[in-house]
């Protein structure tokens, strides 16, 4: 589909060079019945200019190429109500253009608030100096959950201070819904000073796409939902996105088994298969409980957390479902799962994860090139 449209754009371009000839009288143009003066002529060569640098950008995924096919779009439409007789059906193209253009100046916007979030979370959680996780440090926990530490390798290894979790997903938007959405999703978690930001873009068709960004961060959630990165679906701040977003935190813990020591995080033994966290940050508390088979792995989590945020919303069971493991970087930790919520009406799973990649204690923050526009 990009090499299709920059044909489109090559060709539109071409077009505008039959003004430029006409105009320095190189060349008799039949199509063109009204007259072209000079400085029409060179009007004529820039927007063809404009339209070559803006194909050549977009075709390369150039982050800024929403400049160039803003003012093409434009200085040609102009050219096509001057011309009207003669080039009013230059209007399609140009649409076409602007239309795309303003995809790549969402998308390019979208993309530059998560990599201003993301250094924001991620440069208050520098790495520090390795510590090793011994067997003194977890002797405080539940017998469950040192079982967990032990059976993740998690002990003789450093503690996790960041994390990046690359992932592959299947998504449901609503209740009722037949069809899965695939998604592409990264998150990166900070252990030191708790947040985390996950990202996610679903491809509904062609033309469509929903891009979202979860956080969590100074004991505040925020949840924002866009189609195409222009126009919000969802933007939800307050109490209850907080608590919600603090208990997920809590349960992603799985992928960073380091978490159980954090100073924010306190345990409760239920039984010896079972035990609960209770975490405050910042004013924001909750808490949720993991759920431990023989060989000590995590099989289940389940909170009860608000599903919407109007007034009246109330909480209801949510529950992440383990169904497989992988070792990352020396640790065992989920790598598949489905999440579900218990509704009024009936269970409804909503999303089936897999995780492709996990990487620990990254050196570096996420680099501030910004792509464009996915088509």
């Amino acid at each position: 589909m990009r090499i299709a449209f920059f044909l489109i754009i090559l060709i539109h371009a071409l077009i505008h060079l039959l003004g430029f000839l006409k105009g320095f009288e190189i060349k008799e143009i039949k199509e063109i019945t009204s007259p072209v003066s000079r400085t029409m002529g060179v009007i004529w060569l820039t927007s063809f200019f404009l339209m070559l640098v803006f194909g050549i950008l977009f075709l390369l995924n150039y982050g800024y190429s929403w400049i160039p096919g803003f003012i093409a779009a434009l200085i040609s439409q102009i050219l096509v109500i001057l011309f009207w007789s003669d080039a009013r059906f230059g209007t399609i193209p140009n649409i076409l253009i602007l239309a795309v253009s303003l995809f790549s100046f969402g998308y390019f916007n979208f993309n530059r608030l998560i990599q201003q979030d993301t250094s924001q979370i991620l440069g208050q959680n520098q790495v520090v100096a390795e510590k090793i996780i011994n067997d003194g440090d977890i002797q405080h926990l539940p017998e469950p959950v040192r079982n967990w530490l032990y059976n993740s390798g998690m002990v003789g290894k450093p503690l996790i201070s960041v994390g990046k979790v690359t992932q592959e997903a299947e998504m449901k938007m609503k209740p009722g819904q037949e069809k899965w959405m695939k998604a592409e999703a990264t998150q990166y978690t900070a252990l030191n000073v708790p947040a985390f930001i996950w990202t996610v873009e679903l491809k509904i068709n062609r033309l469509l796409q929903i891009q979202g960004r979860d956080k969590f961060a100074d004991g505040k959630g925020d949840m924002l939902i866009k189609i195409n990165s222009l126009i919000n679906i969802v933007n939800e701040l307050g109490e209850k996105i907080d608590e919600g977003a603090l208990q997920r935190y809590l349960g992603e813990m799985v992928w960073f088994p380091s978490l159980a020591l954090s100073p924010y995080i306190t345990w409760e033994k239920i039984d010896s298969a079972t035990a609960r966290a209770y975490m405050t940050f910042k004013g924001t508390s909750g808490s949720g409980i993991f759920y431990f088979n023989s060989s000590g792995d995590v099989i289940s989590y389940y909170a009860l957390r608000y599903k919407d945020n109007f007034a009246e919303a109330k909480r209801y069971g949510w529950k992440m479902n383990i169904t497989e493991y992988k070792t990352f970087e020396g640790i065992k930790v989920p790598s598949k799962m489905n999440s579900v919520w218990e509704l009024d009406e009936g269970d409804w799973t909503w999303l089936n994860l897999e995780v492709t990649d996990i990487r620990y204690n990254m050196n570096s923050i996420p680099g501030q090139h910004i792509s464009g526009t996915r088509q």
